[in-house]
């Protein structure tokens, strides 16, 4: 009788072993479905390179599915025990009240949810696109590593990483270097000297852009400043990406030092002109 009294106490969700009971089993159940969840999410990616999947869309929805999961596990276990039925009905008010409080206390939190989603319904980016944000560090450039539900992760060139709430991401202008087309201009500005050929340095500037394999297509290279000081060349190139429009940039700046030297061509600056007083 003992036997048969206890197992009537393990099943009845009356009862306090009743309750742990049902609360161990809904636990092991949600997290179960959640990890079900997750790796038909990761077989889904795997196969992306063979099935067009947006990735931002999936990862987000699995994360906010998650959520819910366990938010549903916790009403049927409300449900089940009639002590926290009974308790909420008897406090529905204190639990509305209690309700504009935390949601007061985690204003930022939901804020960020709220924005995450509105980022995933308007796709102004996707996870792997390339970003210039503004920083307390300065202008930031690198690629989406991750948004989840309330922060994006931007992996910079030198492999940091940014971590930019959903609100501010989505109130704040930023700049895809990869939605629809990914170059990039490289522009490179030199001022030289008023007794130097304007056509012979316009000439070599041609000359180093072109033989340059990064070199996508050369824009011009108009003269944009006159003082004093000297004439200023811009050379205008697109590159393929940004990053390849970085690494040009050194790489004719090298080449334009090289060259000017050889053919007499002066390098100034726009202080030298005052520093002569």
């Amino acid at each position: 009788m003992g036997f048969q009294f206890k197992s009537i106490n393990i099943v009845n969700p009356a009862t306090f072993e009743g309750a742990v009971v049902y609360a161990l089993i809904l636990l092991i159940c949600a997290a179960l479905l959640n990890r079900m969840l997750r790796m038909g999410v990761d077989r889904a990616l795997a196969r992306g390179s063979r099935v067009h999947i947006d990735r931002t869309r999936v990862k987000f929805i699995s994360q906010l599915a998650q959520i819910v999961v366990y938010i549903v596990t916790f009403f049927v276990y409300a449900r089940l025990i009639p002590a926290l039925s009974n308790l909420g009905n008897a406090g529905l008010a204190s639990v509305g009240v209690l309700s504009v409080v935390a949601g007061l206390a985690a204003q930022n939190t939901l804020g960020n949810l709220i924005a995450g989603i509105s980022l995933l319904l308007y796709r102004p980016f996707n996870v792997g696109d390339r970003l210039q944000i503004p920083a307390p560090t300065g202008l930031e450039t690198g690629e989406i590593e991750s948004l989840s539900l309330g922060y994006t992760i931007i992996r910079t060139d030198d492999n940091r990483r940014v971590v930019v709430p959903n609100s501010i991401m989505a109130s704040q202008t930023t700049i895809n270097l990869t939605r629809d087309d990914s170059r990039a201009i490289c522009s490179v500005a030199v001022l030289i000297s008023h007794d130097s050929n304007i056509d012979q340095a316009r000439a070599i500037l041609f000359e180093i852009a072109g033989s340059n394999p990064k070199t996508r297509k050369i824009c011009g290279c108009p003269v944009t400043y006159l003082d004093g000081s000297g004439v200023e060349l811009t050379l205008s190139v697109w590159c393929v990406d940004s990053i390849i429009a970085g690494a040009l940039k050194c790489e004719l700046l090298e080449e334009i030092k090289r060259r000017f030297s050889a053919s007499g061509i002066k390098i100034t600056s726009k202080s030298a002109f005052f520093n002569g007083f």
